[in-house]
């Protein structure tokens, strides 16, 4: 029996013409966006500013939100938390922190940012408070073991590791969590305050900050949790202190800072051949400012000037937001589709 199709041959031919059309258009427009996030690399955009005006706080990412915690103003400790979405370039007012405190870390596990040390303009404090997103609520848990102030922190395999500050301090310490206690670690090879730190693969990589006698180092350290021991690495090219690190593609990028001027200069970190690479700088110099990734790109929030006017006060405080895309990170104009390749580790 022989079966003869009723459908003309000119129905394929139409049906594969279409097909063919939407692919070669989907592929145009992929290609568009792999130029267009391409041809923004290593820039520098400016956003939305913050609500409130700050430096000394600190950040963290949580579900692509970046929350921005604490930190002063002149005459002024903060407790407020205010939520940024990227994304839609908007802020929101969240639940203030218990504790209205300056210098202050944070770091997240498991989707809830820990707010650990600082000084409230009176005293070094050792007060860590949880702050879950979703429910907007704070909650307090144990004491550091040492209070202190500009303390870096970082997370390897959910625990947080509180390195140096200040009072200038070896002092490393783990915070587990899960039983809410804290644990003494092998100390930094070199005591400092107000440098940063951040996590590639599983190492942390504590970065630059200040001595006793206020003269900022260039020192990298590398700590392994596994084996609880230090290694020395390259020295960044500029020693500061007061800048901020985040990672994108397991390389730290080492952003703004101070050393008798205010730095607008970026510098890449390559942990795997232990080298450093100048990328374009900030458009605004600052220093004690704070930094976040989010969709493979990175935000830097607020911070201190000199006054650009005479006053009480031998700093401005600014508001400002600028985003920095990093070469070999492609994304759509929406920020929520990565079109490379892409980790992000810090925060």
């Amino acid at each position: 029996m022989v079966v003869v199709s009723l459908q003309p041959v000119g129905f394929y031919k139409e049906v594969f013409t279409v097909r063919k059309a939407v692919m070669i258009w989907i592929l145009a427009w992929l290609v568009g966006m792999a130029s267009i996030s391409l041809a923004d690399a290593d820039r520098w955009a400016k956003k939305k500013d913050m609500p409130t005006e700050r430096a000394y706080f600190s950040t963290s990412a949580v579900n692509g939100k970046i929350y921005v915690i604490g930190g002063w103003r002149p005459d002024v400790y903060l407790s407020t938390l205010e939520e940024y979405d990227p994304v839609i370039d908007q802020w929101r007012r969240r639940a203030d922190m218990p504790t209205a405190r300056s210098s202050l870390s944070t770091s997240v596990v498991n989707g809830k940012i820990y707010a650990i040390g600082g000084w409230d303009g009176f005293r070094y404090l050792s007060t860590m408070e949880e702050y879950n997103p979703v429910s907007d609520k704070w909650t307090e848990k144990a004491d550091m073991l040492i209070a202190g102030s500009s303390v870096a922190t970082s997370v390897v395999d959910g625990k947080i590791y509180a390195i140096g500050g200040c009072p200038i301090s070896f002092v490393v310490a783990e915070y587990d969590p899960a039983a809410d206690r804290w644990t003494q670690k092998a100390s930094m090879l070199n005591p400092r305050d107000s440098l940063s730190s951040c996590v590639v693969n599983g190492k942390i990589y504590a970065i630059g900050g200040r001595l006793g006698n206020g003269s900022a180092v260039p020192n990298v350290e590398e700590y392994d949790p596994a084996t609880d021991t230090w290694t020395r690495k390259a020295d960044m090219p500029a020693a500061r202190h007061g800048f901020s690190a985040s990672v994108v593609n397991d390389r730290p990028y080492i952003i703004g800072g101070c050393l008798g001027r205010y730095f607008s200069t970026v510098e890449e970190y390559d942990p795997a051949n232990d080298t450093w690479t100048k990328k374009a700088d900030m458009p605004t110099a600052r220093a004690f400012l704070s930094t976040s990734v989010a969709n493979g790109r990175i935000y830097a929030f607020g911070g201190a000037i000199p006054p650009r006017e005479p006053g009480p006060f031998l700093t401005e405080i600014l508001s400002a937001v600028e985003e920095y895309t990093p070469e070999g990170f492609a994304v759509s104009p929406q920020g929520k589709l990565a079109t490379m390749w892409g980790k992000v580790k810090c925060r």
